[in-house]
Parts: C-alpha cells; structure tokens; sequence
C-alpha cells in the first residue's frame, strides 16, 4: 500500500510514530514500513509536506543534528503534539470500535 491508504491518518500515523522518540525523515519513514509489516510504504515527497504541517500546528519541532558524518534533520514531539497524538488515537479507536460494530452487524 501506498501513502494514499493512510488519506486522513498520515499525520495521527506520524505522530505515534515519534512517540518512541526523536527520528529523522528517513527513519521515519522506515519505522512506519516496519511497524506496518511492509503495508505502509510512505514516500519521501508524502512525508515531508506532512511533518511541515505538524511543525506549523506546533506538533512537532525539529532540529539540526549531526551522526555517521552526515547532517539530518531530526523530528521531535512536543508536548503539544503528545496531547495531539492522544486524542487523535482516541477518535481513531472510538471510530474503529463503530465501523467494526456496523460491519459486524451485515454478517
């Protein structure tokens, strides 16, 4: 599956992602692919627009850091974004437990 199977939930999907901690994009992007056993495949041109956004709400912050002699952007939960992240996984379970609730009863 591409990114466009994750329309809606790219950011919540993200953002749970940076609860383990601070990532660059490519790690990121890894994490999501491993996390999902290989469903999830985020691209680089999808991810990076998304992370701008959080950046903007205030989600997410970011800095410069240097590793393995190469500079990487680094992406950060704030606390704000913790707050984001549970309350967004919160309405995504409640809709789950919904949706499942309704395909359960068409059997």
């Amino acid at each position: 599956m591409k990114a466009d199977a994750l329309k809606g939930q790219l950011e919540l999907v993200v953002l749970a992602t940076l609860r383990g901690g601070p990532l660059h994009g490519y790690a990121i992007i890894k994490e999501i692919r491993e996390r999902s056993g290989g469903d999830f495949d985020v691209l680089e041109g999808t991810l990076y627009p998304a992370l701008h956004r959080l950046e903007t709400l205030g989600f997410v912050e970011s800095r410069w850091a240097s590793g393995a002699g190469r500079r990487r952007r680094v992406y950060e939960l704030t606390k704000k974004g913790l707050g984001a992240v549970a309350a967004q996984e919160s309405e995504w379970r409640s809709f789950a437990r919904t949706l499942d609730l309704i395909l359960g009863s068409a059997r």
